[in-house]
């Protein structure tokens, strides 16, 4: 296909291949090693080395391209992050021959664009509580020109074209193309096939996912309203934006993230949607803010203008959202 043969696709897609080979690596190796970000979010060994990686890879393909990650390197320079240093360093020297201390820093740092006309956006591990229990993550990365995501590519290592979570299985690939829609393939080939969203249609057929984290639904609230809409089924469980991906499977219809309780004005990041969101929506499928809203990919690197997000087949996506204000009035 011609869309895979763009320097942008050959570019990702290998990068992504490789940094999921690094994830799994550490993960084998240092299962729960993890600090705390100041935000009391946990980082590990694979944050770094993957943003690294995917750092150095888009240095050499497109060097005119910034790049806005989620990691920065500032931490690692303590000395008594040095260990940790040395161990980031070790698992992306063996893709990147020759790294060194000074290197990797200097690579983990180039992830600290700002957006402009044209960007790259990395999640190096997205769900990084999935990871650390070994579970669901997904290396996210994404292209954004003129304010919109125009290729994104997902990389997720433990989860089957089925949707199933797979603990030794290849793993998944998604892509997607602006006006050229989503694709998947196994992770450890190039067979890809279109994606698309389910065909169900009525609330009662819902396939709901919801992250295994609760404070990103906040949704203990929502059983008695889901049920009086006739939404009986329990939700899956999924950490990650593999839930993007399971959605554009057509495996499930339904996911999203509510305002914080305990702030308000939080927002996500365009890490956390734009890698995802664009497969959804090639796939056939919607995506909005808690209003109604599209999302703004403009201000910076927050999402500073939509409250929550709505992610379904597209085909109920009015009455999900009916469902979840009506949910949000009840909390309230």
């Amino acid at each position: 296909m011609d869309l895979f043969k763009k320097p942008e696709a050959l570019f990702a897609l290998k990068a992504v291949r490789e940094a999921c080979v690094i994830a799994e690596r550490v993960a084998a190796e240092m299962a729960h090693d993890a600090q705390d970000k100041p935000d009391n979010s946990p980082v590990t060994v694979a944050d770094f080395a993957v943003q690294a990686l995917i750092s150095e890879r888009l240095e050499k393909a497109f060097p005119q391209d910034c790049l806005v990650g989620e990691e920065s390197a500032d931490e690692l320079r303590a000395p008594a992050r040095t260990a940790m240093l040395n161990q980031i360093t070790a698992f992306a020297g063996r893709a990147l021959a020759g790294l060194h201390n000074p290197e990797t820093l200097r690579l983990i740092d180039r992830g600290k664009g700002k957006p402009c006309k044209r960007f790259w956006t990395l999640d190096p591990i997205d769900g990084t509580k999935g990871f650390l229990r070994g579970e669901q993550y997904a290396v996210a990365l994404a292209l954004l020109e003129n304010g919109r995501p125009v290729f994104s590519v997902l990389g997720c290592p433990r989860l089957g074209a089925d949707g199933s979570f797979q603990k030794k299985g290849p793993g998944i690939i998604a892509a997607a193309f602006a006006g050229g829609g989503a694709w998947l393939s196994p992770l450890d080939q190039e067979k890809f096939t279109r994606l698309h969203v389910s065909a169900r249609s009525q609330v009662a057929d819902l396939h709901v996912l919801r992250s295994v984290e609760a404070s990103h639904a906040n949704a203990d609230h929502l059983a008695p309203v889901f049920a009086k809409h006739g939404i009986a089924a329990s939700p899956m469980l999924m950490d990650s934006q593999a839930k993007y991906a399971v959605v554009a499977m057509g495996v499930s219809d339904l996911f999203f993230y509510l305002v914080s309780r305990r702030n308000p004005a939080q927002r996500m990041k365009i890490w956390d949607v734009a890698p995802g969101a664009l497969v959804v929506e090639e796939a056939g499928g919607k995506i909005t803010d808690m209003q109604g809203g599209t999302l703004d990919y403009t201000c910076g690197d927050t999402l500073e203008k939509n409250p929550g997000l709505v992610i379904t087949n597209g085909l109920y996506h009015d009455k999900a959202l009916e469902i979840l204000r009506e949910a949000e009035k009840a909390r309230a």
